[in-house]
């Protein structure tokens, strides 16, 4: 079984092709990102709707709906641009999780993504789209995971999630203080790739040394982050 690819119940299935045209008429989207969606995006389906009616659960705060979207990639398309996800997820008023396939030669693929989205605490009208995370790509034919057994929708969503999230939660962690945490865990890591493209280029030793400490901060900074027993007495 793959974990985050999942076996949907058949009440669920929604099956509707997504024009793209939808998609861009929910707000402001630039150029850049139409031609994104014209470029990777053979098409879009929402092919499953996980609601009270569907899976027999009780809707949650900021979760009354979960939506499952199938999304397609050209032919030569090997990732999708995230900028394209998040068009998608703004045009949506509720939680998305994605699975993207992509044909290949040896047969199509999957991987499942999503973000941590929540209505805004600000305007609950509007959503707060946190970093996307994924699973590996796997066979498209690979085998489920059967849902898992929860009190309400919010709680699958939080389950469906934490499987996707490349760090473990802390116990007693909320998911959104796990996407938060990931979030931070991802900034580190892209200092810590800045850092190590300038050590490379630079020739002054003090430098060089200076850049070193930089470097050993930001490690220690992702431990601690990524450390799953911190924080316990």
């Amino acid at each position: 079984m793959t974990g985050g690819l999942f076996e949907y119940p058949a009440q669920a299935a929604f099956g509707r092709v997504l024009p793209k045209s939808k998609v861009f008429a929910f707000g402001s989207v630039s150029r850049r990102v139409k031609d994104l969606f014209a470029a990777e995006i053979e098409r879009i389906v929402w092919r499953f709707k996980l609601a009270p009616e569907t899976v027999n659960l009780p809707a949650a705060p900021g979760v009354t709906e979960i939506q499952i979207f199938g999304v397609e990639l050209k032919p030569g398309i090997e990732e999708l641009t995230e900028d394209v996800l998040r068009c998608i997820d703004n045009a949506i008023g509720f939680p998305i999780v994605f699975e993207i396939v992509a044909p290949t030669v040896k047969g199509a693929r999957v991987k499942v993504v999503a973000a941590y989205k929540r209505p805004s605490e600000a305007d609950t009208s509007k959503w707060v789209v946190g970093d996307y995370v994924s699973t590996e790509w796997v066979p498209a034919d690979a085998k489920r995971s059967t849902l898992p057994v929860t009190l309400n929708l919010g709680s699958l969503y939080d389950q469906m999630l934490r499987q996707l999230m490349p760090v473990a939660g802390r116990p007693g962690e909320s998911l959104k203080e796990l996407a938060e945490r990931q979030r931070l865990i991802a900034v580190k890591q892209r200092e810590l790739v800045r850092l190590e493209q300038q050590l490379r280029r630079e020739k002054q030793f003090n430098r060089r040394v200076e850049i070193n400490g930089q470097m050993r901060e930001v490690k220690a900074a992702v431990d601690a982050l990524t450390e799953v027993e911190r924080g316990r007495d």
